[in-house]
This record gives structure tokens, C-alpha cells and sequence, in this order.
């Protein structure tokens, strides 16, 4: 009778075990969330200079202005797979930030000149839209760390050919996957960075408006079926 009971015990603790796993797994493999539903940038906010942002049929257009750059935000976000499509006029740079912030106080910046980055300006981890080979490692899918230390953050990316995967003036699917301190970019299914910082865990997502020379333009970028999913510390992103 003894050795039934604890045999018994035992099942059920078996049985307890696989159901918080599978509890778990379910409570932490977190659904895709379109954050270009219902044609509606509701959840956004428009942080830094005048550059207007517009959705229609799914597609958020962005405008230069004039000031500084501007981003269109969202989050915050901290472990977590991003999805896009983007088209970019020729003549614009552009970018996506994550895991980013805004000064609260007029700050210099990290890396010289000391420029003093205003209040309000945003700064963290950018992946470059379209770049052309501004410095060694400047290339579509690389990390500039806009803002503070102002420098490409995955020093081993080979930015001419990386920069061959970027099909300028057309639409680029990029992915983008932060899990701790390790991030990754690929354009248009191609591997581009693969780095570690520990700056930056968590902060918001970012549509960037670069600015402009007065007198040009205006230029626009675009992005559609922006969709993100957040991550388990120890999730698989596949």
C-alpha cells in the first residue's frame, strides 16, 4: 500500500511538472503584433524635428521637414523580433531605432566633439536603412549609435558587400532580433550584424525621418507590414 501511494505521488508530480512547462510556454511565447492595423497611428508619438508621418492602406509615410531628425516611437519594447518592409527615397537616409530613449536634459554626447545633444533629442541602437559607406562599417542593416557614441556598433560587418543586399528605391524586408545583450539584423534575408552591448536592455522603437539641407526635397521613406513579437529571456526567435 505504501509503495502504490508513493508511486501515485510521484505521477502526479510528473504530471504537474508538464503542465506549468506547457503553462509557461504558452504564457511566455508571445503572439505577432501588427502595429500597422486599422490605419491608425494611434500608440505612436512623434519625437524630434518636423518631419510629418501619414498612414494609409497600411503604410506609414514619412515626410521631411525641417529641424533635426525625427522618429515616429513606439514602446518600450526589450526582448524581441521586428519585422518591416521599407522603401526609401535615394536621396534620404533613414533608420529604425530600438531599445532607444530621449535625453532628458541637454547632455554632450559621448564621442567627440562634445556636442551638446538637446533635450528631447533620442538616442540608442538606430539600424540603418540605406547608408553609403559613411565610414568603414556604414551599411543597410548595421547599428550606428545615433546620438551618444556616434559610431558603427558591429565593427566585423564587410559594408560593401553587405550593402550589395539593399535594393535602393524599392521595397527591403528587414528583421531585426534583440534577446539580452545580443543583436542581429538581416536585409532581404540576408545576415548582416551580429553584435553584444550592454547599453541599452529596453526602450522604445523608432520610424526615422533623417533631416535635410535646406532647400532639398522634400524626400519620403516608407515602411509596411511592421510587425513585432516579444520574447521569453531564453525564447527561440525562429
Amino acid at each position: 500500500m505504501k509503495t502504490a501511494m508513493i508511486l501515485k505521488a510521484i505521477r502526479f508530480c510528473m504530471q504537474a511538472s508538464v503542465f506549468t512547462s506547457i503553462a509557461c510556454t504558452w504564457l511566455f511565447a508571445a503572439d505577432w503584433q501588427d502595429l500597422t492595423q486599422d490605419d491608425s497611428l494611434q500608440g505612436w508619438q512623434k519625437l524630434g524635428g518636423e518631419a510629418s508621418y501619414s498612414i494609409e492602406d497600411g503604410v506609414i509615410t514619412g515626410k521631411t521637414g525641417p529641424g533635426k531628425n525625427t522618429f515616429l516611437t513606439r514602446g518600450p519594447y526589450s526582448d524581441f523580433v521586428l519585422e518591416f518592409e521599407v522603401r526609401c527615397d535615394p536621396d534620404l537616409n533613414s533608420g529604425v531605432q530600438i531599445r532607444s530613449h530621449v535625453y532628458p536634459e541637454d547632455t554632450p554626447q559621448e564621442s567627440q566633439p562634445k556636442r551638446i545633444r538637446d533635450k528631447g533629442e533620442v538616442y540608442g541602437y538606430q539600424c540603418e536603412i540605406r547608408a553609403d559607406a559613411n565610414g568603414a562599417n556604414g551599411c543597410a542593416g548595421n547599428f550606428w549609435d545615433e546620438g551618444r557614441r556616434t559610431l558603427w556598433l558591429d565593427e566585423t560587418v564587410d559594408a560593401e558587400q553587405a550593402q550589395k543586399h539593399y535594393r535602393a528605391g524599392e521595397w527591403n524586408a528587414f528583421r531585426i532580433v534583440a534577446q539580452g545583450t545580443r543583436i542581429r539584423s538581416w536585409v532581404n534575408g540576408h545576415a548582416v550584424a551580429d553584435f553584444t552591448d550592454d547599453r541599452d536592455a529596453s526602450g522604445f522603437i523608432g520610424l526615422q525621418v533623417h533631416s535635410i539641407r535646406e532647400g532639398s526635397g522634400p524626400y519620403s521613406v516608407s515602411w509596411r507590414n511592421i510587425r513585432i513579437r516579444e520574447l521569453a529571456a531564453d525564447e527561440s526567435p525562429e
